[in-house]
């Protein structure tokens, strides 16, 4: 399973937007390139989700120029080149900090701190005024496993994509009636589906609210 920009984005918390400019190597370097396709089609993959949802938490407190001159720091000084979404990276606004067990190397003006809390990137949260739903449990019954579809959105304890459940309540089966087609598939979880497809679909608007980048 890979992600389209449209679904990356919902699930992430950044605009269509900030997913084409972070794309772009500025002269640090690009802030992420989609590891399973950075030409058209664009795919981007659960590990580039999970990263794009960090910087999302990043850009709130901090501008764009430190989180891209932390991410060249951490690539070209330290030599880290792992994927993004193996790192722990927090701001306290004034800098962007590489998290680890019991310390933080400073990337910005070097040197360690002790952090207190790391900020849980998985967990849901607000941005622009639009709730940025859990990664793993984006509606109450849907689901979100790398190892279950490839990561897709499922009804929860299936292997239904949430697509197919909202697009038969699109076509006008009634959410009671989805279980004469998915047995165990609750009209609750069907409206999930529609919920979250309605939500996903609002980030291809062709008018998208401008923000920072």
């Amino acid at each position: 399973m890979s992600y389209e920009p449209k679904l990356a984005a919902a699930l992430s918390g950044a605009t269509m937007r900030q997913l084409s400019h972070w794309r772009r190597a500025g002269k640090s370097g690009a802030v992420l390139v989609p590891e399973v396709s950075d030409r058209r089609p664009i795919l981007y993959s659960f590990r580039d989700v999970v990263a794009l949802r960090a910087c999302v938490r990043l850009r709130q407190e901090t501008s764009l120029q430190k989180i891209r001159r932390a991410l060249n720091t951490l690539r070209e000084d330290l030599g880290e080149r792992e994927h993004l979404s193996s790192y722990a990276l927090v701001t306290d606004g004034g800098s962007i900090y590489l998290a680890e067990p019991d310390q933080a190397v400073d990337l910005i003006r070097g040197g360690n701190v002790v952090i207190h809390q790391l900020v849980d990137v998985l967990a849901p949260f607000y941005q622009d005024g639009r709730r940025i739903p859990a990664l793993l449990s984006p509606r109450e019954h849907l689901t979100v496993e790398p190892a279950v579809r490839g990561g897709e959105p499922v009804i929860h304890g299936t292997r239904i994509p949430a697509t197919e459940v909202a697009a038969l309540v699109r076509d006008g089966i009634q959410p009671e009636r989805i279980v004469d087609f998915y047995p165990g598939v609750s009209a609750e979880a069907a409206r999930d589906a529609v919920d979250f497809s309605d939500y996903v679909d609002s980030y291809g608007d062709s008018a998208p609210r401008q923000v920072a980048a």
